[in-house]
């Protein structure tokens, strides 16, 4: 390749990005569809099964921030890599356990704690590549293609995991999960680099071309931030509230969504496999999509349109749409009502990780790691309030709780006054 022609390398990580991301949705969405078979095994009933589900979403959650700021100070490439080790290992571990092992419930609960914590480093590791190695202009679509492996993985999982139940049983399709993060944490390792100047493949004119496009302005420009300043910074506050609405509605389809078409829509498990890859759908076509809108209005209209009001729209259409679809007859219709609103809600992800990106600068896995423990503690919170509310008030109850706090994300967003480029 002539030197003066400009390589494409940032491409290759966010493509192989966005495969880790879906195999992480994989590792964490496979024990939604197992779990009335291990609930079954175990003697779970739904409320401990709940608890199994809050269980990965704590541990999760609690190492967002830490993980970040681990991936921040070592670099992403070998902190994500030995997280996709870490999880891999514990996805596969409760296989092992017999139901008649002492303190059950709490040893499951401790191994999806344990994911959890190897699952956290993701995104705020994600976080550091964009800030690295995406101009400013490209980071919608770079961080839509990434959360579009949310939706590839687990959408790919009921069906995936409904064919290993149907003729291996549950453990065979932990055992695959696990064999298929190992390899891809091995190539990740392989093919990245922290910084586009460390990378044997990178020409000069790709290495000018990010420099160029890297926002010249932040907020948190430290590369070890005080807590302070995180817990401190006004417009990273109200997108990690916005957050934290976003992660409860999107949990919902992780964990419930599943078994919400089995129990009050009376559907067999093949075709709940089939309806339960709908909503997923929209998350991978959402997400790449309004990476692209947001960067178009980001260049055409700025920061505060492309990026803070594309979200809040998005936010409230996928409120809408989530009250809508619990209110459908048939269930083939809530299925595709509910996909759209998921459709919607992902329409909204990249802006999210590309305005805390800017905010954080070279402290961005922290930032994003912090926005993240807000994603995550409303995740937590829905795995476990869902059952309840289902059980005491019906599931139209639980998805209208979930809409409620979307628009809540979607006021939150009007609120922030995000980071310009300065040229």
């Amino acid at each position: 390749m002539p030197p003066t022609r400009a390589s494409r390398v940032r491409w290759t990580l966010i493509g192989w990005m966005f495969v880790v991301s879906a195999i992480a949705y994989l590792d964490r969405v496979n024990i939604s569809i197992a779990g009335q078979s291990i609930a079954a095994e175990f003697h779970f009933s739904n409320l401990e099964l709940g608890w199994v589900f809050s269980a990965f979403v704590i541990g999760y959650a609690l190492f967002q921030a830490p993980g970040g700021a681990v991936a921040d100070y070592f670099g992403p490439r070998a902190v994500l890599a030995l997280g996709v080790v870490w999880w891999s290992v514990f996805t596969s571990l409760i296989t092992v356990l017999p139901a008649g092992w002492p303190v059950l419930l709490f040893t499951v609960m401790a191994l999806r704690f344990a994911l959890g914590m190897g699952e956290a480093v993701v995104y705020p590791a994600s976080s550091c590549i964009v800030a690295a190695w995406i101009p400013s202009r490209e980071r919608g679509v770079a961080n839509g293609l990434i959360f579009a492996g949310v939706g590839v993985g687990a959408g790919i999982a009921p069906p995936l995991i409904s064919y290993f139940l149907r003729h291996y049983g549950w453990r065979s399709s932990f055992w695959a999960s696990s064999a298929i993060g190992l390899t891809a944490g091995a190539i990740w390792y392989a093919v990245a680099r922290d910084r586009p100047a460390r990378h044997p493949w990178v020409t000069p004119a790709e290495t000018a071309l990010i420099e160029a496009g890297l926002p010249q302005a932040s907020r948190l420009g430290r590369a070890k931030p005080r807590w302070s300043e995180l817990i401190g910074e006004r417009n990273l506050l109200a997108i990690t509230f916005a957050y934290f609405g976003y992660g409860y509605v999107a949990y919902i389809y992780f964990t419930w969504f599943f078994i919400y078409l089995r129990t009050a829509r009376g559907l067999d498990l093949q075709h709940s496999s089939y309806y339960a890859m709908l909503p997923f759908l929209g998350m991978a076509i959402g997400s790449p999509l309004g990476g692209w809108v947001s960067d178009a209005l980001v260049e055409r209209r700025g920061k505060r349109v492309g990026r803070c009001y594309l979200a809040a729209v998005s936010l409230g259409v996928a409120a809408l749409f989530t009250v809508s679809g619990t209110l459908a007859a048939r269930a083939q219709v809530a299925s595709l009502v509910l996909a759209g609103g998921v459709g919607a809600l992902y329409f909204s992800q990249s802006t999210f990780w590309s305005a805390t990106a800017d905010i954080g600068g070279a402290a961005a896995g922290a930032a994003s790691g912090f926005m993240n423990m807000g994603a995550q503690t409303g995740s937590a919170v829905t795995a476990l309030t869902t059952p309840l509310i289902a059980a005491r008030f019906g599931w139209a109850a639980s998805f209208g709780a979930a809409a409620a706090l979307a628009a809540a994300g979607a006021a939150a967003w009007l609120l922030v006054r995000p980071v310009e480029d300065v040229e």
